[in-house]
């Protein structure tokens, strides 16, 4: 009579073993600059604004993102990191995109918050599947949508229909803001083997995601009244 054998053990998967400590504190560090610099450039947007109501509710959404900084920079300290150097090598590729996308009007930065914004947004809610239920948890929290999203969309349906005309001028820059955004990712991600080891945890790629991105976009152009 055969010895019964052992159960074979579980082969783990790519998705199953939880992301290590230095890619999750690279994730948190490349979002805790997008929100510090998030706050910076809408308070000086905000000087954009036609009148003082939309000034205070660009300054009431840009204190809503340093908040988000902060509770990330906490979180990068409870892992024993530094959270400036934890930010510090994702600061070109975040200067490079402000630098060639510095809205004109108040309507450009209006689009820049609602569609530039947001497809970082659609990037670290991907990614951050793959990590433990604590951290995911900060980031969706971080990345729920809020005022300055809302406020954004309002004002830009509003605009279009006031002047259908404005629909093409704005239409043209978030397809350059979108285009530079997704150039800066590719950069960000190729030069970071970690962040392109959670893009692929999930089995999927980094083309992949981009893909993911645009359609997300094209989404987010026609709720507010602009063309793909």
């Amino acid at each position: 009579m055969s010895e019964p054998t052992e159960p074979a053990a579980a082969v783990a998967e790519p998705g199953d073993r939880p992301p290590g400590r230095e890619a999750v504190v690279d994730l948190l560090g490349l979002l805790a600059l997008g929100e510090l610099l998030a706050f910076e450039r809408m308070a000086v947007d905000a000087r954009l604004s036609p009148d003082l109501t939309r000034r205070a509710r660009m300054s009431e959404a840009a204190v809503g993102e340093i908040r988000n900084y902060r509770l990330l920079a906490d979180r990068l300290e409870a892992l024993g990191a530094d959270p400036a150097e934890a930010m510090t090598p994702f600061m070109e590729a975040f200067r490079a995109y402000d630098a060639s996308t510095a809205p004109r009007d108040f309507l450009e930065a209006l689009v820049k918050v609602y569609v530039g914004d947001a497809v970082g947004d659609d990037f670290f809610r991907h990614v951050a599947a793959e990590l433990d239920d604590d951290d995911r948890a900060l980031i969706e929290r971080v990345l729920e949508t809020g005022s300055a999203a809302e406020f954004a969309a309002a004002e830009i349906r509003a605009a279009v229909e006031d002047d259908p005309q404005a629909a093409g001028r704005l239409s043209l820059w978030a397809r350059r803001l979108v285009g530079e955004a997704i150039n800066r990712a590719q950069g960000v991600a190729a030069a970071n083997e970690r962040l392109t080891g959670l893009i692929s945890g999930g089995g999927g790629s980094v083309d992949e995601l981009l893909r993911r991105l645009t359609r997300a976009h094209q989404e987010r152009m026609k709720a507010v009244g602009l063309n793909n």
